[in-house]
């Protein structure tokens, strides 16, 4: 791993332990430049989370509890007629400021409030009343949805679950990571201790270097090929789309890029393959299989082009 993401990593371990490999996808996906959707139970650190990532980052961090009432204003903002000047006046929203966006419990807002979010999440600007406002560069969301407590809560529509790049799961912590929470909270709060390690330009150079990271024809044809063998699935009644494709490759460059290369392999689709395509994957109704069966399916059947590459990790 690159040294300045070991040090990123370092810090937010501070207070998050024994979730290192969430932690990476998570870091990998912020270089990637997509937004995360956290579905865990609650009270397992996805908050504290969100914030020692913002502190590590130096990034401005704004924090949303989505309920039935939260109105798309709130995140957008809203105009105003202003009686001195005879015109309207633009008052920013949530999102306007925000580096990261921590949308909590994003399943209990409403389909209104939720689709607000969409133009924000796609194309990192908002429109209110016919003016377009641009949002503050980087702009990532880590949206979290409890997995129980369903009352009050609905489903994500599809269209809005396939903005995210990756949905991931933090868990509970085993028993040494629990102890050492324990311990550490003892006297100070270790949030506290989370120290700036890089900065928002840092973060920035580092994403279009990931951008830069070469993925050859035999890579985006893997892709390409893994995508619509899932399409084609007997089990699958909706497979991933062509935004997932390219969420895919840039999942992919980005780990190889923290991997310390210039360059994707077969190997960097797999390693993120599930992460990136469980979500965007539904399933027939009278399907026996689920959606982890047909992931895995699909990188049995579908042939890893690494296995005719000399000079590619293996697998």
């Amino acid at each position: 791993m690159r040294p300045e993401m070991e040090k990123v990593l370092a810090e937010i371990e501070k207070v998050i332990a024994g979730k290192r490999d969430v932690i990476v996808k998570i870091l990998t996906a912020l270089l990637a430049d997509g937004h995360v959707l956290l579905d865990d139970v609650p009270g397992v650190g996805k908050t504290t989370l969100a914030v020692a990532i913002s502190r590590a980052v130096d990034l401005n961090y704004k924090r949303v509890q989505f309920t039935p009432d939260v109105l798309p204003s709130d995140l957008v903002g809203f105009s105003m007629y202003d009686q001195r000047s005879g015109g309207f006046s633009y008052h920013p929203g949530a999102l306007n400021d925000a580096n990261l966006l921590l949308g909590d419990e994003i399943n209990r807002a409403s389909s209104k409030t939720q689709s607000a979010l969409l133009e924000a999440m796609e194309e990192r600007q908002v429109t209110v009343d016919g003016e377009t406002y641009p949002l503050q560069k980087p702009f990532l969301a880590i949206a979290t949805q409890n997995s129980v407590g369903a009352a009050g809560t609905q489903f994500l529509p599809y269209a809005q679950v396939d903005r995210f790049l990756v949905r991931l799961s933090l868990g509970y912590p085993d028993y040494a990571a629990q102890m050492e929470m324990l311990k550490n909270r003892q006297g100070i709060n270790p949030i506290d201790q989370v120290r700036c390690v890089m900065t928002k330009e840092a973060l920035l150079a580092a994403q279009e270097e990931a951008r830069q990271v070469v993925s050859r024809d035999a890579i985006l044809d893997y892709i390409t090929r893994l995508t619509m063998a899932s399409r084609e699935h007997a089990a699958v009644d909706v497979g991933i789309s062509p935004r997932g494709a390219l969420f895919l490759d840039r999942m992919a460059k980005a780990h190889a890029w923290v991997e310390g290369r210039d360059f994707a392999t077969g190997h960097d689709v797999q390693v993120v393959f599930r992460d990136v395509c469980a979500h965007r994957v539904l399933l027939k109704e009278n399907s026996e299989n689920n959606v982890d069966d047909v992931l895995n399916d699909l990188l049995k059947t579908v042939e890893n082009p690494d296995r005719h590459s000399r000079g590619m990790l293996k697998q």
